[in-house]
């Protein structure tokens, strides 16, 4: 057992403690120390040691039950990955940096020493430069989500010291969509990515409820929904992705929602209470939604086109698995089914019909049958979208038309892992990543977007984890049980893994997307050996 608090000091508004031997860490090893009750991640690597912050940035996980590879250590629950020697943010989620703190090696123990002023502090803002009036350039960002947000920081950091203007036709600046069908009932405050203060400071400005209606790149202007017109320098495209709408009779009465704003969550919280709901659709969206609603509605009903929840994606057996979760909530499961008719009464929702004849009693009905890339304000424009209407971009997230980029779940862009094929992510972290790299590559720093994909989803409070992309997998292979709900699950195609999935089975996901980052392939004959010791769990 190491010493520690066996020495501490102050001198010069610092606390300097004791915390450990050099003996108790070995290369590639990490330990969470305590100097002056704050929790601090020790780290080794090649024979030095470094100090940073314990938490990661974006929603206060311990790193120390993270992945260190090389140089960075990365988040277990959410994926962001920080730099043991800077504390700097190199991969999403989260917008900020880790202090860092000194240490120092003498007689054969570990000191650290922290600033007075910064106990109690677990995050650091990068540093950043304001506009500066008079220059004139203006970086136009379409768009008031993660890529465009990352994006606008990315070159304050930088010393981009032209205009931002964000425009974002929602009524909140950014905030912090996937708690939106995890916690429903959140107060807008608490969704905020950023302060009122904070766009201020650093000189960017955000246009909520304005609309681009379109664009014209050879006089470098686009219109908006207020009739009026703006020039741009550099644009941003980052206007995401909407809910498909439902198609069938009866979807526009009152009660049938999309989960798409702030507001919407809002209504669909209020209007479930002690009703009958309906959720049309077993996505990601659609089963977090009837998770949350399984202890305040009435009653819940999931209907959905295949045999289990995300039998596409996450595979048949897991599926299963979560249908199973959510059955024990008494949420009702319709599959293979899907919705003909809606029916009202009085012009409000009163039941939803399914193709087998089937009739469900509903007070309220939520849709989640997918997005549709938002691009249509593009037409006419020259810049090229793809066949699902997703905006084409380049590894440096540039489109056909020069100066202008896209990030987020717009684009259509290639994915490193996957040899550069393309492909429409509609995850959190990957557009916070396009959002950088798009920045760095407006202000001529060549950059290639080459982050792996990495997503989680909760229901009922168990987080499932997945990382890599696995479309078109043709095998499974399972460590641990599914049916005992604690797994880690790799998906196989011509004998390489694609991507994993897990629950309660933490690091391993994350340890995982850090070898692909590191450009390791790894096989089908790693995911089967009964020793995972290459994992390093």
């Amino acid at each position: 057992m190491s010493q520690c608090h066996e020495q501490r000091s102050e001198e010069q508004g610092e606390v300097t403690e004791m915390v450990c031997q050099e003996s108790d860490l070995k290369d590639g090893q990490m330990k969470e120390v305590t100097v002056w009750d704050q929790k601090v991640l020790l780290v080794r690597t090649q024979g030095q040691y470094s100090a940073i912050g314990s938490q990661c940035s974006h929603y206060n996980a311990p790193l120390i039950k993270g992945a260190l590879v090389g140089d960075r250590v990365r988040c277990p629950f959410h994926g962001a990955c920080f730099n043991v020697h800077t504390g700097d943010i190199e991969e999403y989620p989260g917008l900020d940096c880790l202090p860092t703190y000194k240490v120092k090696t003498e007689d054969g123990k570990v000191y650290v020493s922290i600033n007075k002023k910064s106990l109690k502090v677990t995050k650091r803002v990068k540093e950043m430069c304001s506009m500066v009036p008079g220059i004139k350039h203006t970086v136009l960002l379409i768009g008031g989500g993660p890529a465009a947000l990352v994006c606008a920081e990315t070159l304050r950091q930088n010393c981009y010291e032209g205009r931002i203007i964000m425009v974002t036709k929602d009524t909140l600046p950014p905030f912090d969509k996937p708690k939106l069908s995890k916690a429903m009932n959140l107060d807008s405050s608490s969704v905020l990515l950023r302060s009122a203060d904070f766009y201020k400071q650093h000189g960017i400005e955000v246009w909520t409820q304005k609309e681009v209606l379109s664009i014209n790149p050879g006089d470098k202007v686009v219109q908006l929904s207020d009739a009026t017109s703006l020039h741009y320098d550099q644009l941003l495209i980052s206007t995401g992705c909407r809910a498909r709408p439902l198609s069938c009779a009866g979807s526009d009465l009152k009660g049938v929602n999309l989960l798409q704003s702030y507001e919407d969550a809002k209504e669909i919280h209020s209007s479930c209470l002690g009703q009958k709901a309906v959720v049309i659709g077993a996505s990601f969206i659609g089963m977090e939604v009837a998770s949350y609603l399984s202890d305040k509605a009435s009653s819940v009903s999931m209907v959905g086109t295949t045999r289990y929840p995300y039998e596409r994606t996450l595979g048949p057996e897991i599926g299963k698995m979560t249908m199973q979760m959510l059955e024990e909530q008494n949420v009702k499961f319709y599959m293979n089914e899907r919705v003909t008719e809606i029916r009202g009464e009085n012009g409000r929702v009163k039941e939803v019909v399914l193709h087998s004849g089937r009739v469900l009693e509903a007070d309220v009905v939520i849709a989640g049958i997918g997005v549709i890339p938002n691009s249509d304000f593009l037409a006419g424009s020259g810049v090229e979208v793809d066949s699902r209407k997703a905006v084409i971009v380049d590894k440096f997230m540039r489109t056909n038309v020069p100066d202008v980029f896209s990030a987020g779940d717009v684009t259509s862009f290639p994915l490193t892992i996957r040899g550069d094929q393309r492909v429409n992510i509609g995850h959190w972290q990957l557009s916070q990543a396009h959002g950088r790299v798009a920045a760095l590559n407006m202000l001529k720093k060549s950059t290639k977007i080459e982050s792996v994909p990495f997503f989680w989803t909760v229901l009922l409070g168990k987080s499932i984890r997945y990382t890599g992309h696995g479309e078109g997998y043709t095998e499974i292979i399972f460590k641990g049980k599914v049916d005992e709900r604690k797994f880690l699950a790799f998906y196989i195609k011509d004998d390489k893994v694609l991507a994993a999935a897990s629950l309660m089975f933490d690091p391993a996901v994350a340890r995982l997307a850090e070898l692909m980052a590191t450009g390791q392939v790894l096989t089908k004959a790693q995911a089967q050996a009964d020793d995972l010791s290459w994992l390093q769990m």
